[in-house]
């Protein structure tokens, strides 16, 4: 049957056929994508050519236009390595990446920190190693078109006209944008760099991965690499499976256990990113309380601080610690302190970054924040595109003080004036943390490594033990090679989504009341730590001269100067008073935010769908109306109910009414549900 005629086609005969290796076509025959048939004398494949001729016609079709000069890489005069207008990093990652590609293939990962231009780094990479196209993939669109930008030849302040990387332009190099609307094959045939997301890339309607043949792309760079195990990528490299695959990222490993493709070719650290000023300085500050009281089943139990620290490593404490609003607000106060701080040294706005643990965590920090009179506002995914985009365009213009998020602003936020990041929940792994801190990083004042705006402060409570990752975070960073390989082999753990369940606060073991202590923490730069001071002296402030060359220097006064500069000059907590009016007026916001939230939660003990209308067919009152908004106006009635005021009374509760409503909403809301259930039994029995 399979003797060899025109129509059936050897191994290599068919890769010859569809112009791609051999390789990659016995991927194909492992994964279903064609199928062989073997002759039945010597066992040997074939390819029926009817079966190929699809393949072919496609890639046929990509490929019908003159492509661009795809030499354009290996023959153009680039100025990268020598350039001194490029940033250390740039310069060493493109070195590293040459080397490595000049001795064998494969799939690299370059681990450079967030606000040391890994743009750049993108930019330049493809520069005498790349020998065609180069695909560029961003995790999402705010990095895709940040990317784009800068790879824009028509824009007058492209990557390598502002960095003196290339003089002509005259062939090159050009950019297609892959955005869904306003993009074909015939663009990216006439590119140099195809730019995308990955979503939009190998999304299930997979649009546009047929329309590339195999060979298309020499070159894959991945922003953001970190993500590269996920099966939308999978896809991406088995098909390109002989490009050359460079994946950057700051964390190389993940929160899920899973270790991300390839191998650490090139690392700059953190500290000498500091050190150079590419990132601000970072100071971690912990809330300490000399005592702490909790409260469950009414009965109190005070802890010392020592207590404390010891309890921390129990997943309940911690719990108790980041929901409990009386440790909440010591952290407010902490966050502000640093906060004023800032801006009283030169008078730039910086701003807060804070993170919760879920949507009704975050507001219940927003309304600590605005009940001592900073503008804040909550940002997280249940909210609609234009709100954030709203809330986004606040923050950007300076109108709020403080953002809290959950699950958002994460890779690709640049926003240079968030330097303080306060953390109200416990992270489980090192990876989102350092994400998380990597958001207030950026710089303030370019190329001024000193200046009083470049610095960060991290702010947490000790009870959420979050500074054991500050450690991990200082110990990997500087070069410690078991810490490095524990944490890019780490085992799995799910950080959630900040969603889900609103969860009960009348059933958890809260803080009651907290004696303010002190500040605990430490500098990332910490000069007692000699690893740190031995590359501040090394480090170069003139050509061929160091810190450490410097004629006649007094190295211990050098350390007991820097010490000196990272003191906190007030150890202790200055609390913030919080007016009446505030206090009632975050209450009552909170009343009916919460409101809302315990209405799910009932509807979900009742197992009914928020769209349906059995609430009010079993209800007096709510009728006509979709299971939400009933339950929403019942969980209304019953706070009035338990208040013993009237609909047109909400305006005029006092204080003391509105928190008394808010500590028992979760069991005004089992009321609710009981009261429904009972209904429909008696419903169901008539």
């Amino acid at each position: 049957m399979c003797s060899m005629d025109e129509d059936y086609l050897t191994v290599k005969q068919a890769a010859e056929y569809l112009r791609i290796s051999t390789q990659t076509l016995r991927r194909w025959d492992r994964t279903g994508k064609l199928k062989p048939v073997r002759n039945p004398t010597n066992g040997y494949r074939y390819y029926q050519r009817a079966d190929l001729e699809p393949f072919r016609l496609e890639y046929q079709a990509a490929q019908a236009e003159p492509p661009p000069h795809l030499d354009l890489f290996m023959t153009a005069f680039a100025d990268i390595e020598g350039n001194l207008n490029l940033r250390d990093p740039q310069r060493e990652a493109h070195r590293a990446v040459r080397e490595y590609f000049e001795e064998k293939d494969g799939h690299v990962i370059l681990q450079i920190p967030v606000g040391c231009g890994k743009t750049g780094v993108i930019a330049t990479l493809p520069f005498g190693v790349a020998d065609g196209r180069v695909l560029v993939i961003a995790p999402n669109l705010e990095i895709r078109n940040n990317i784009a930008n800068a790879l824009d030849i028509a824009n007058p302040r492209n990557f390598w006209r502002a960095r003196g990387v290339l003089s002509s332009f005259d062939e090159g190099p050009f950019c297609a944008v892959l955005d869904g609307v306003n993009a074909n094959v015939h663009d990216c045939n006439a590119s140099h760099f195809v730019v995308t997301n990955i979503q939009q890339l190998a999304s299930s309607v997979d649009r546009w991965l047929p329309q590339f043949p195999p060979n298309y792309f020499d070159m894959i760079l991945v922003d953001e690499g970190h993500h590269n195990v996920a099966d939308s990528w999978m896809r991406v490299f088995e098909r390109f499976s002989d490009a050359k695959i460079v994946s950057l990222t700051a964390t190389p490993f993940r929160s899920d256990g899973a270790r991300p493709m390839g191998d650490v070719i090139y690392r700059y650290s953190f500290t000498r990113a500091m050190l150079n000023g590419y990132i601000k300085q970072i100071h971690a500050r912990n809330f300490a309380p000399s005592e702490l009281y909790f409260t469950f089943s009414d009965s109190a139990k005070k802890h010392t601080l020592q207590e404390v620290l010891e309890l921390r490593e129990e997943a309940w404490f911690r719990k108790s610690v980041a929901l409990s609003p009386e440790c909440n607000a010591h952290i407010v106060e902490t966050s502000m302190k640093y906060l004023n701080e800032m801006r009283g040294r030169t008078g730039f706005s910086h701003q807060v970054i804070a993170v919760a643990c879920s949507v009704d965590h975050a507001r219940q920090v927003r309304s600590l924040y605005e009940e001592r009179g900073l503008r804040a506002a909550e940002i997280h995914s249940k909210m609609d595109d234009e709100e954030r985009a709203a809330i986004l365009e606040k923050l950007r213009r300076g109108a709020l003080d403080c953002i809290v998020q959950v699950q958002m602003l994460g890779e690709g936020f640049d926003h240079p004036r968030l330097s303080v990041a306060a953390i109200f929940r416990p992270f489980r792994s090192l990876s989102p943390y350092i994400q998380f801190v990597g958001r207030a990083m950026r710089v303030v004042q370019e190329g001024k490594r000193e200046h009083p705006d470049n610095h960060a402060f991290i702010v947490s409570h000790v009870g959420l033990n979050n500074d054991e990752h500050w450690e991990d975070f200082r110990e990997v960073d500087l070069d410690d090679q078991e810490m490095f390989k524990k944490w890019i082999t780490r085992e799995s753990y799910d950080e959630g989504t900040g969603e889900g369940t609103p969860r009960r606060f009348d059933q958890l073991t809260l803080v009651q009341n907290e004696i303010v202590g002190e500040f605990l923490g430490s500098s990332f730069l910490d000069p007692d730590d000699d690893r740190v001071f031995n590359q501040i002296l090394a480090r170069e402030i003139a050509p061929g001269m160091t810190v450490g060359s410097i004629p006649n220097l007094d190295v211990d006064a050098l350390r007991a100067a820097l010490r000196e500069a990272q003191r906190d000059k007030q150890r202790e907590l200055f609390q913030v008073p919080v007016s009446p009016q505030r206090r009632r007026v975050q209450a009552q916001k909170r009343l009916n935010e919460r409101s809302k939230s315990v209405g799910a939660r009932v509807l979900k003990d009742l197992g009914y769908s928020p769209l349906g209308r059995e609430v009010g067919l079993l209800a007096k009152g709510v009728g006509g109306r979709d299971n939400l908004r009933a339950i929403i106006v019942l969980m209304a009635n019953a706070v009035n109910e338990h208040l013993g005021i009237g609909s047109d009374e909400r305006g005029d509760l006092t204080v003391e009414q509105a928190e008394d409503a808010l500590k028992n909403l979760d069991a005004i809301g089992d009321g609710v549900r009981d009261s429904i259930r009972k209904r429909a039994t008696a419903k169901g029995e008539k």
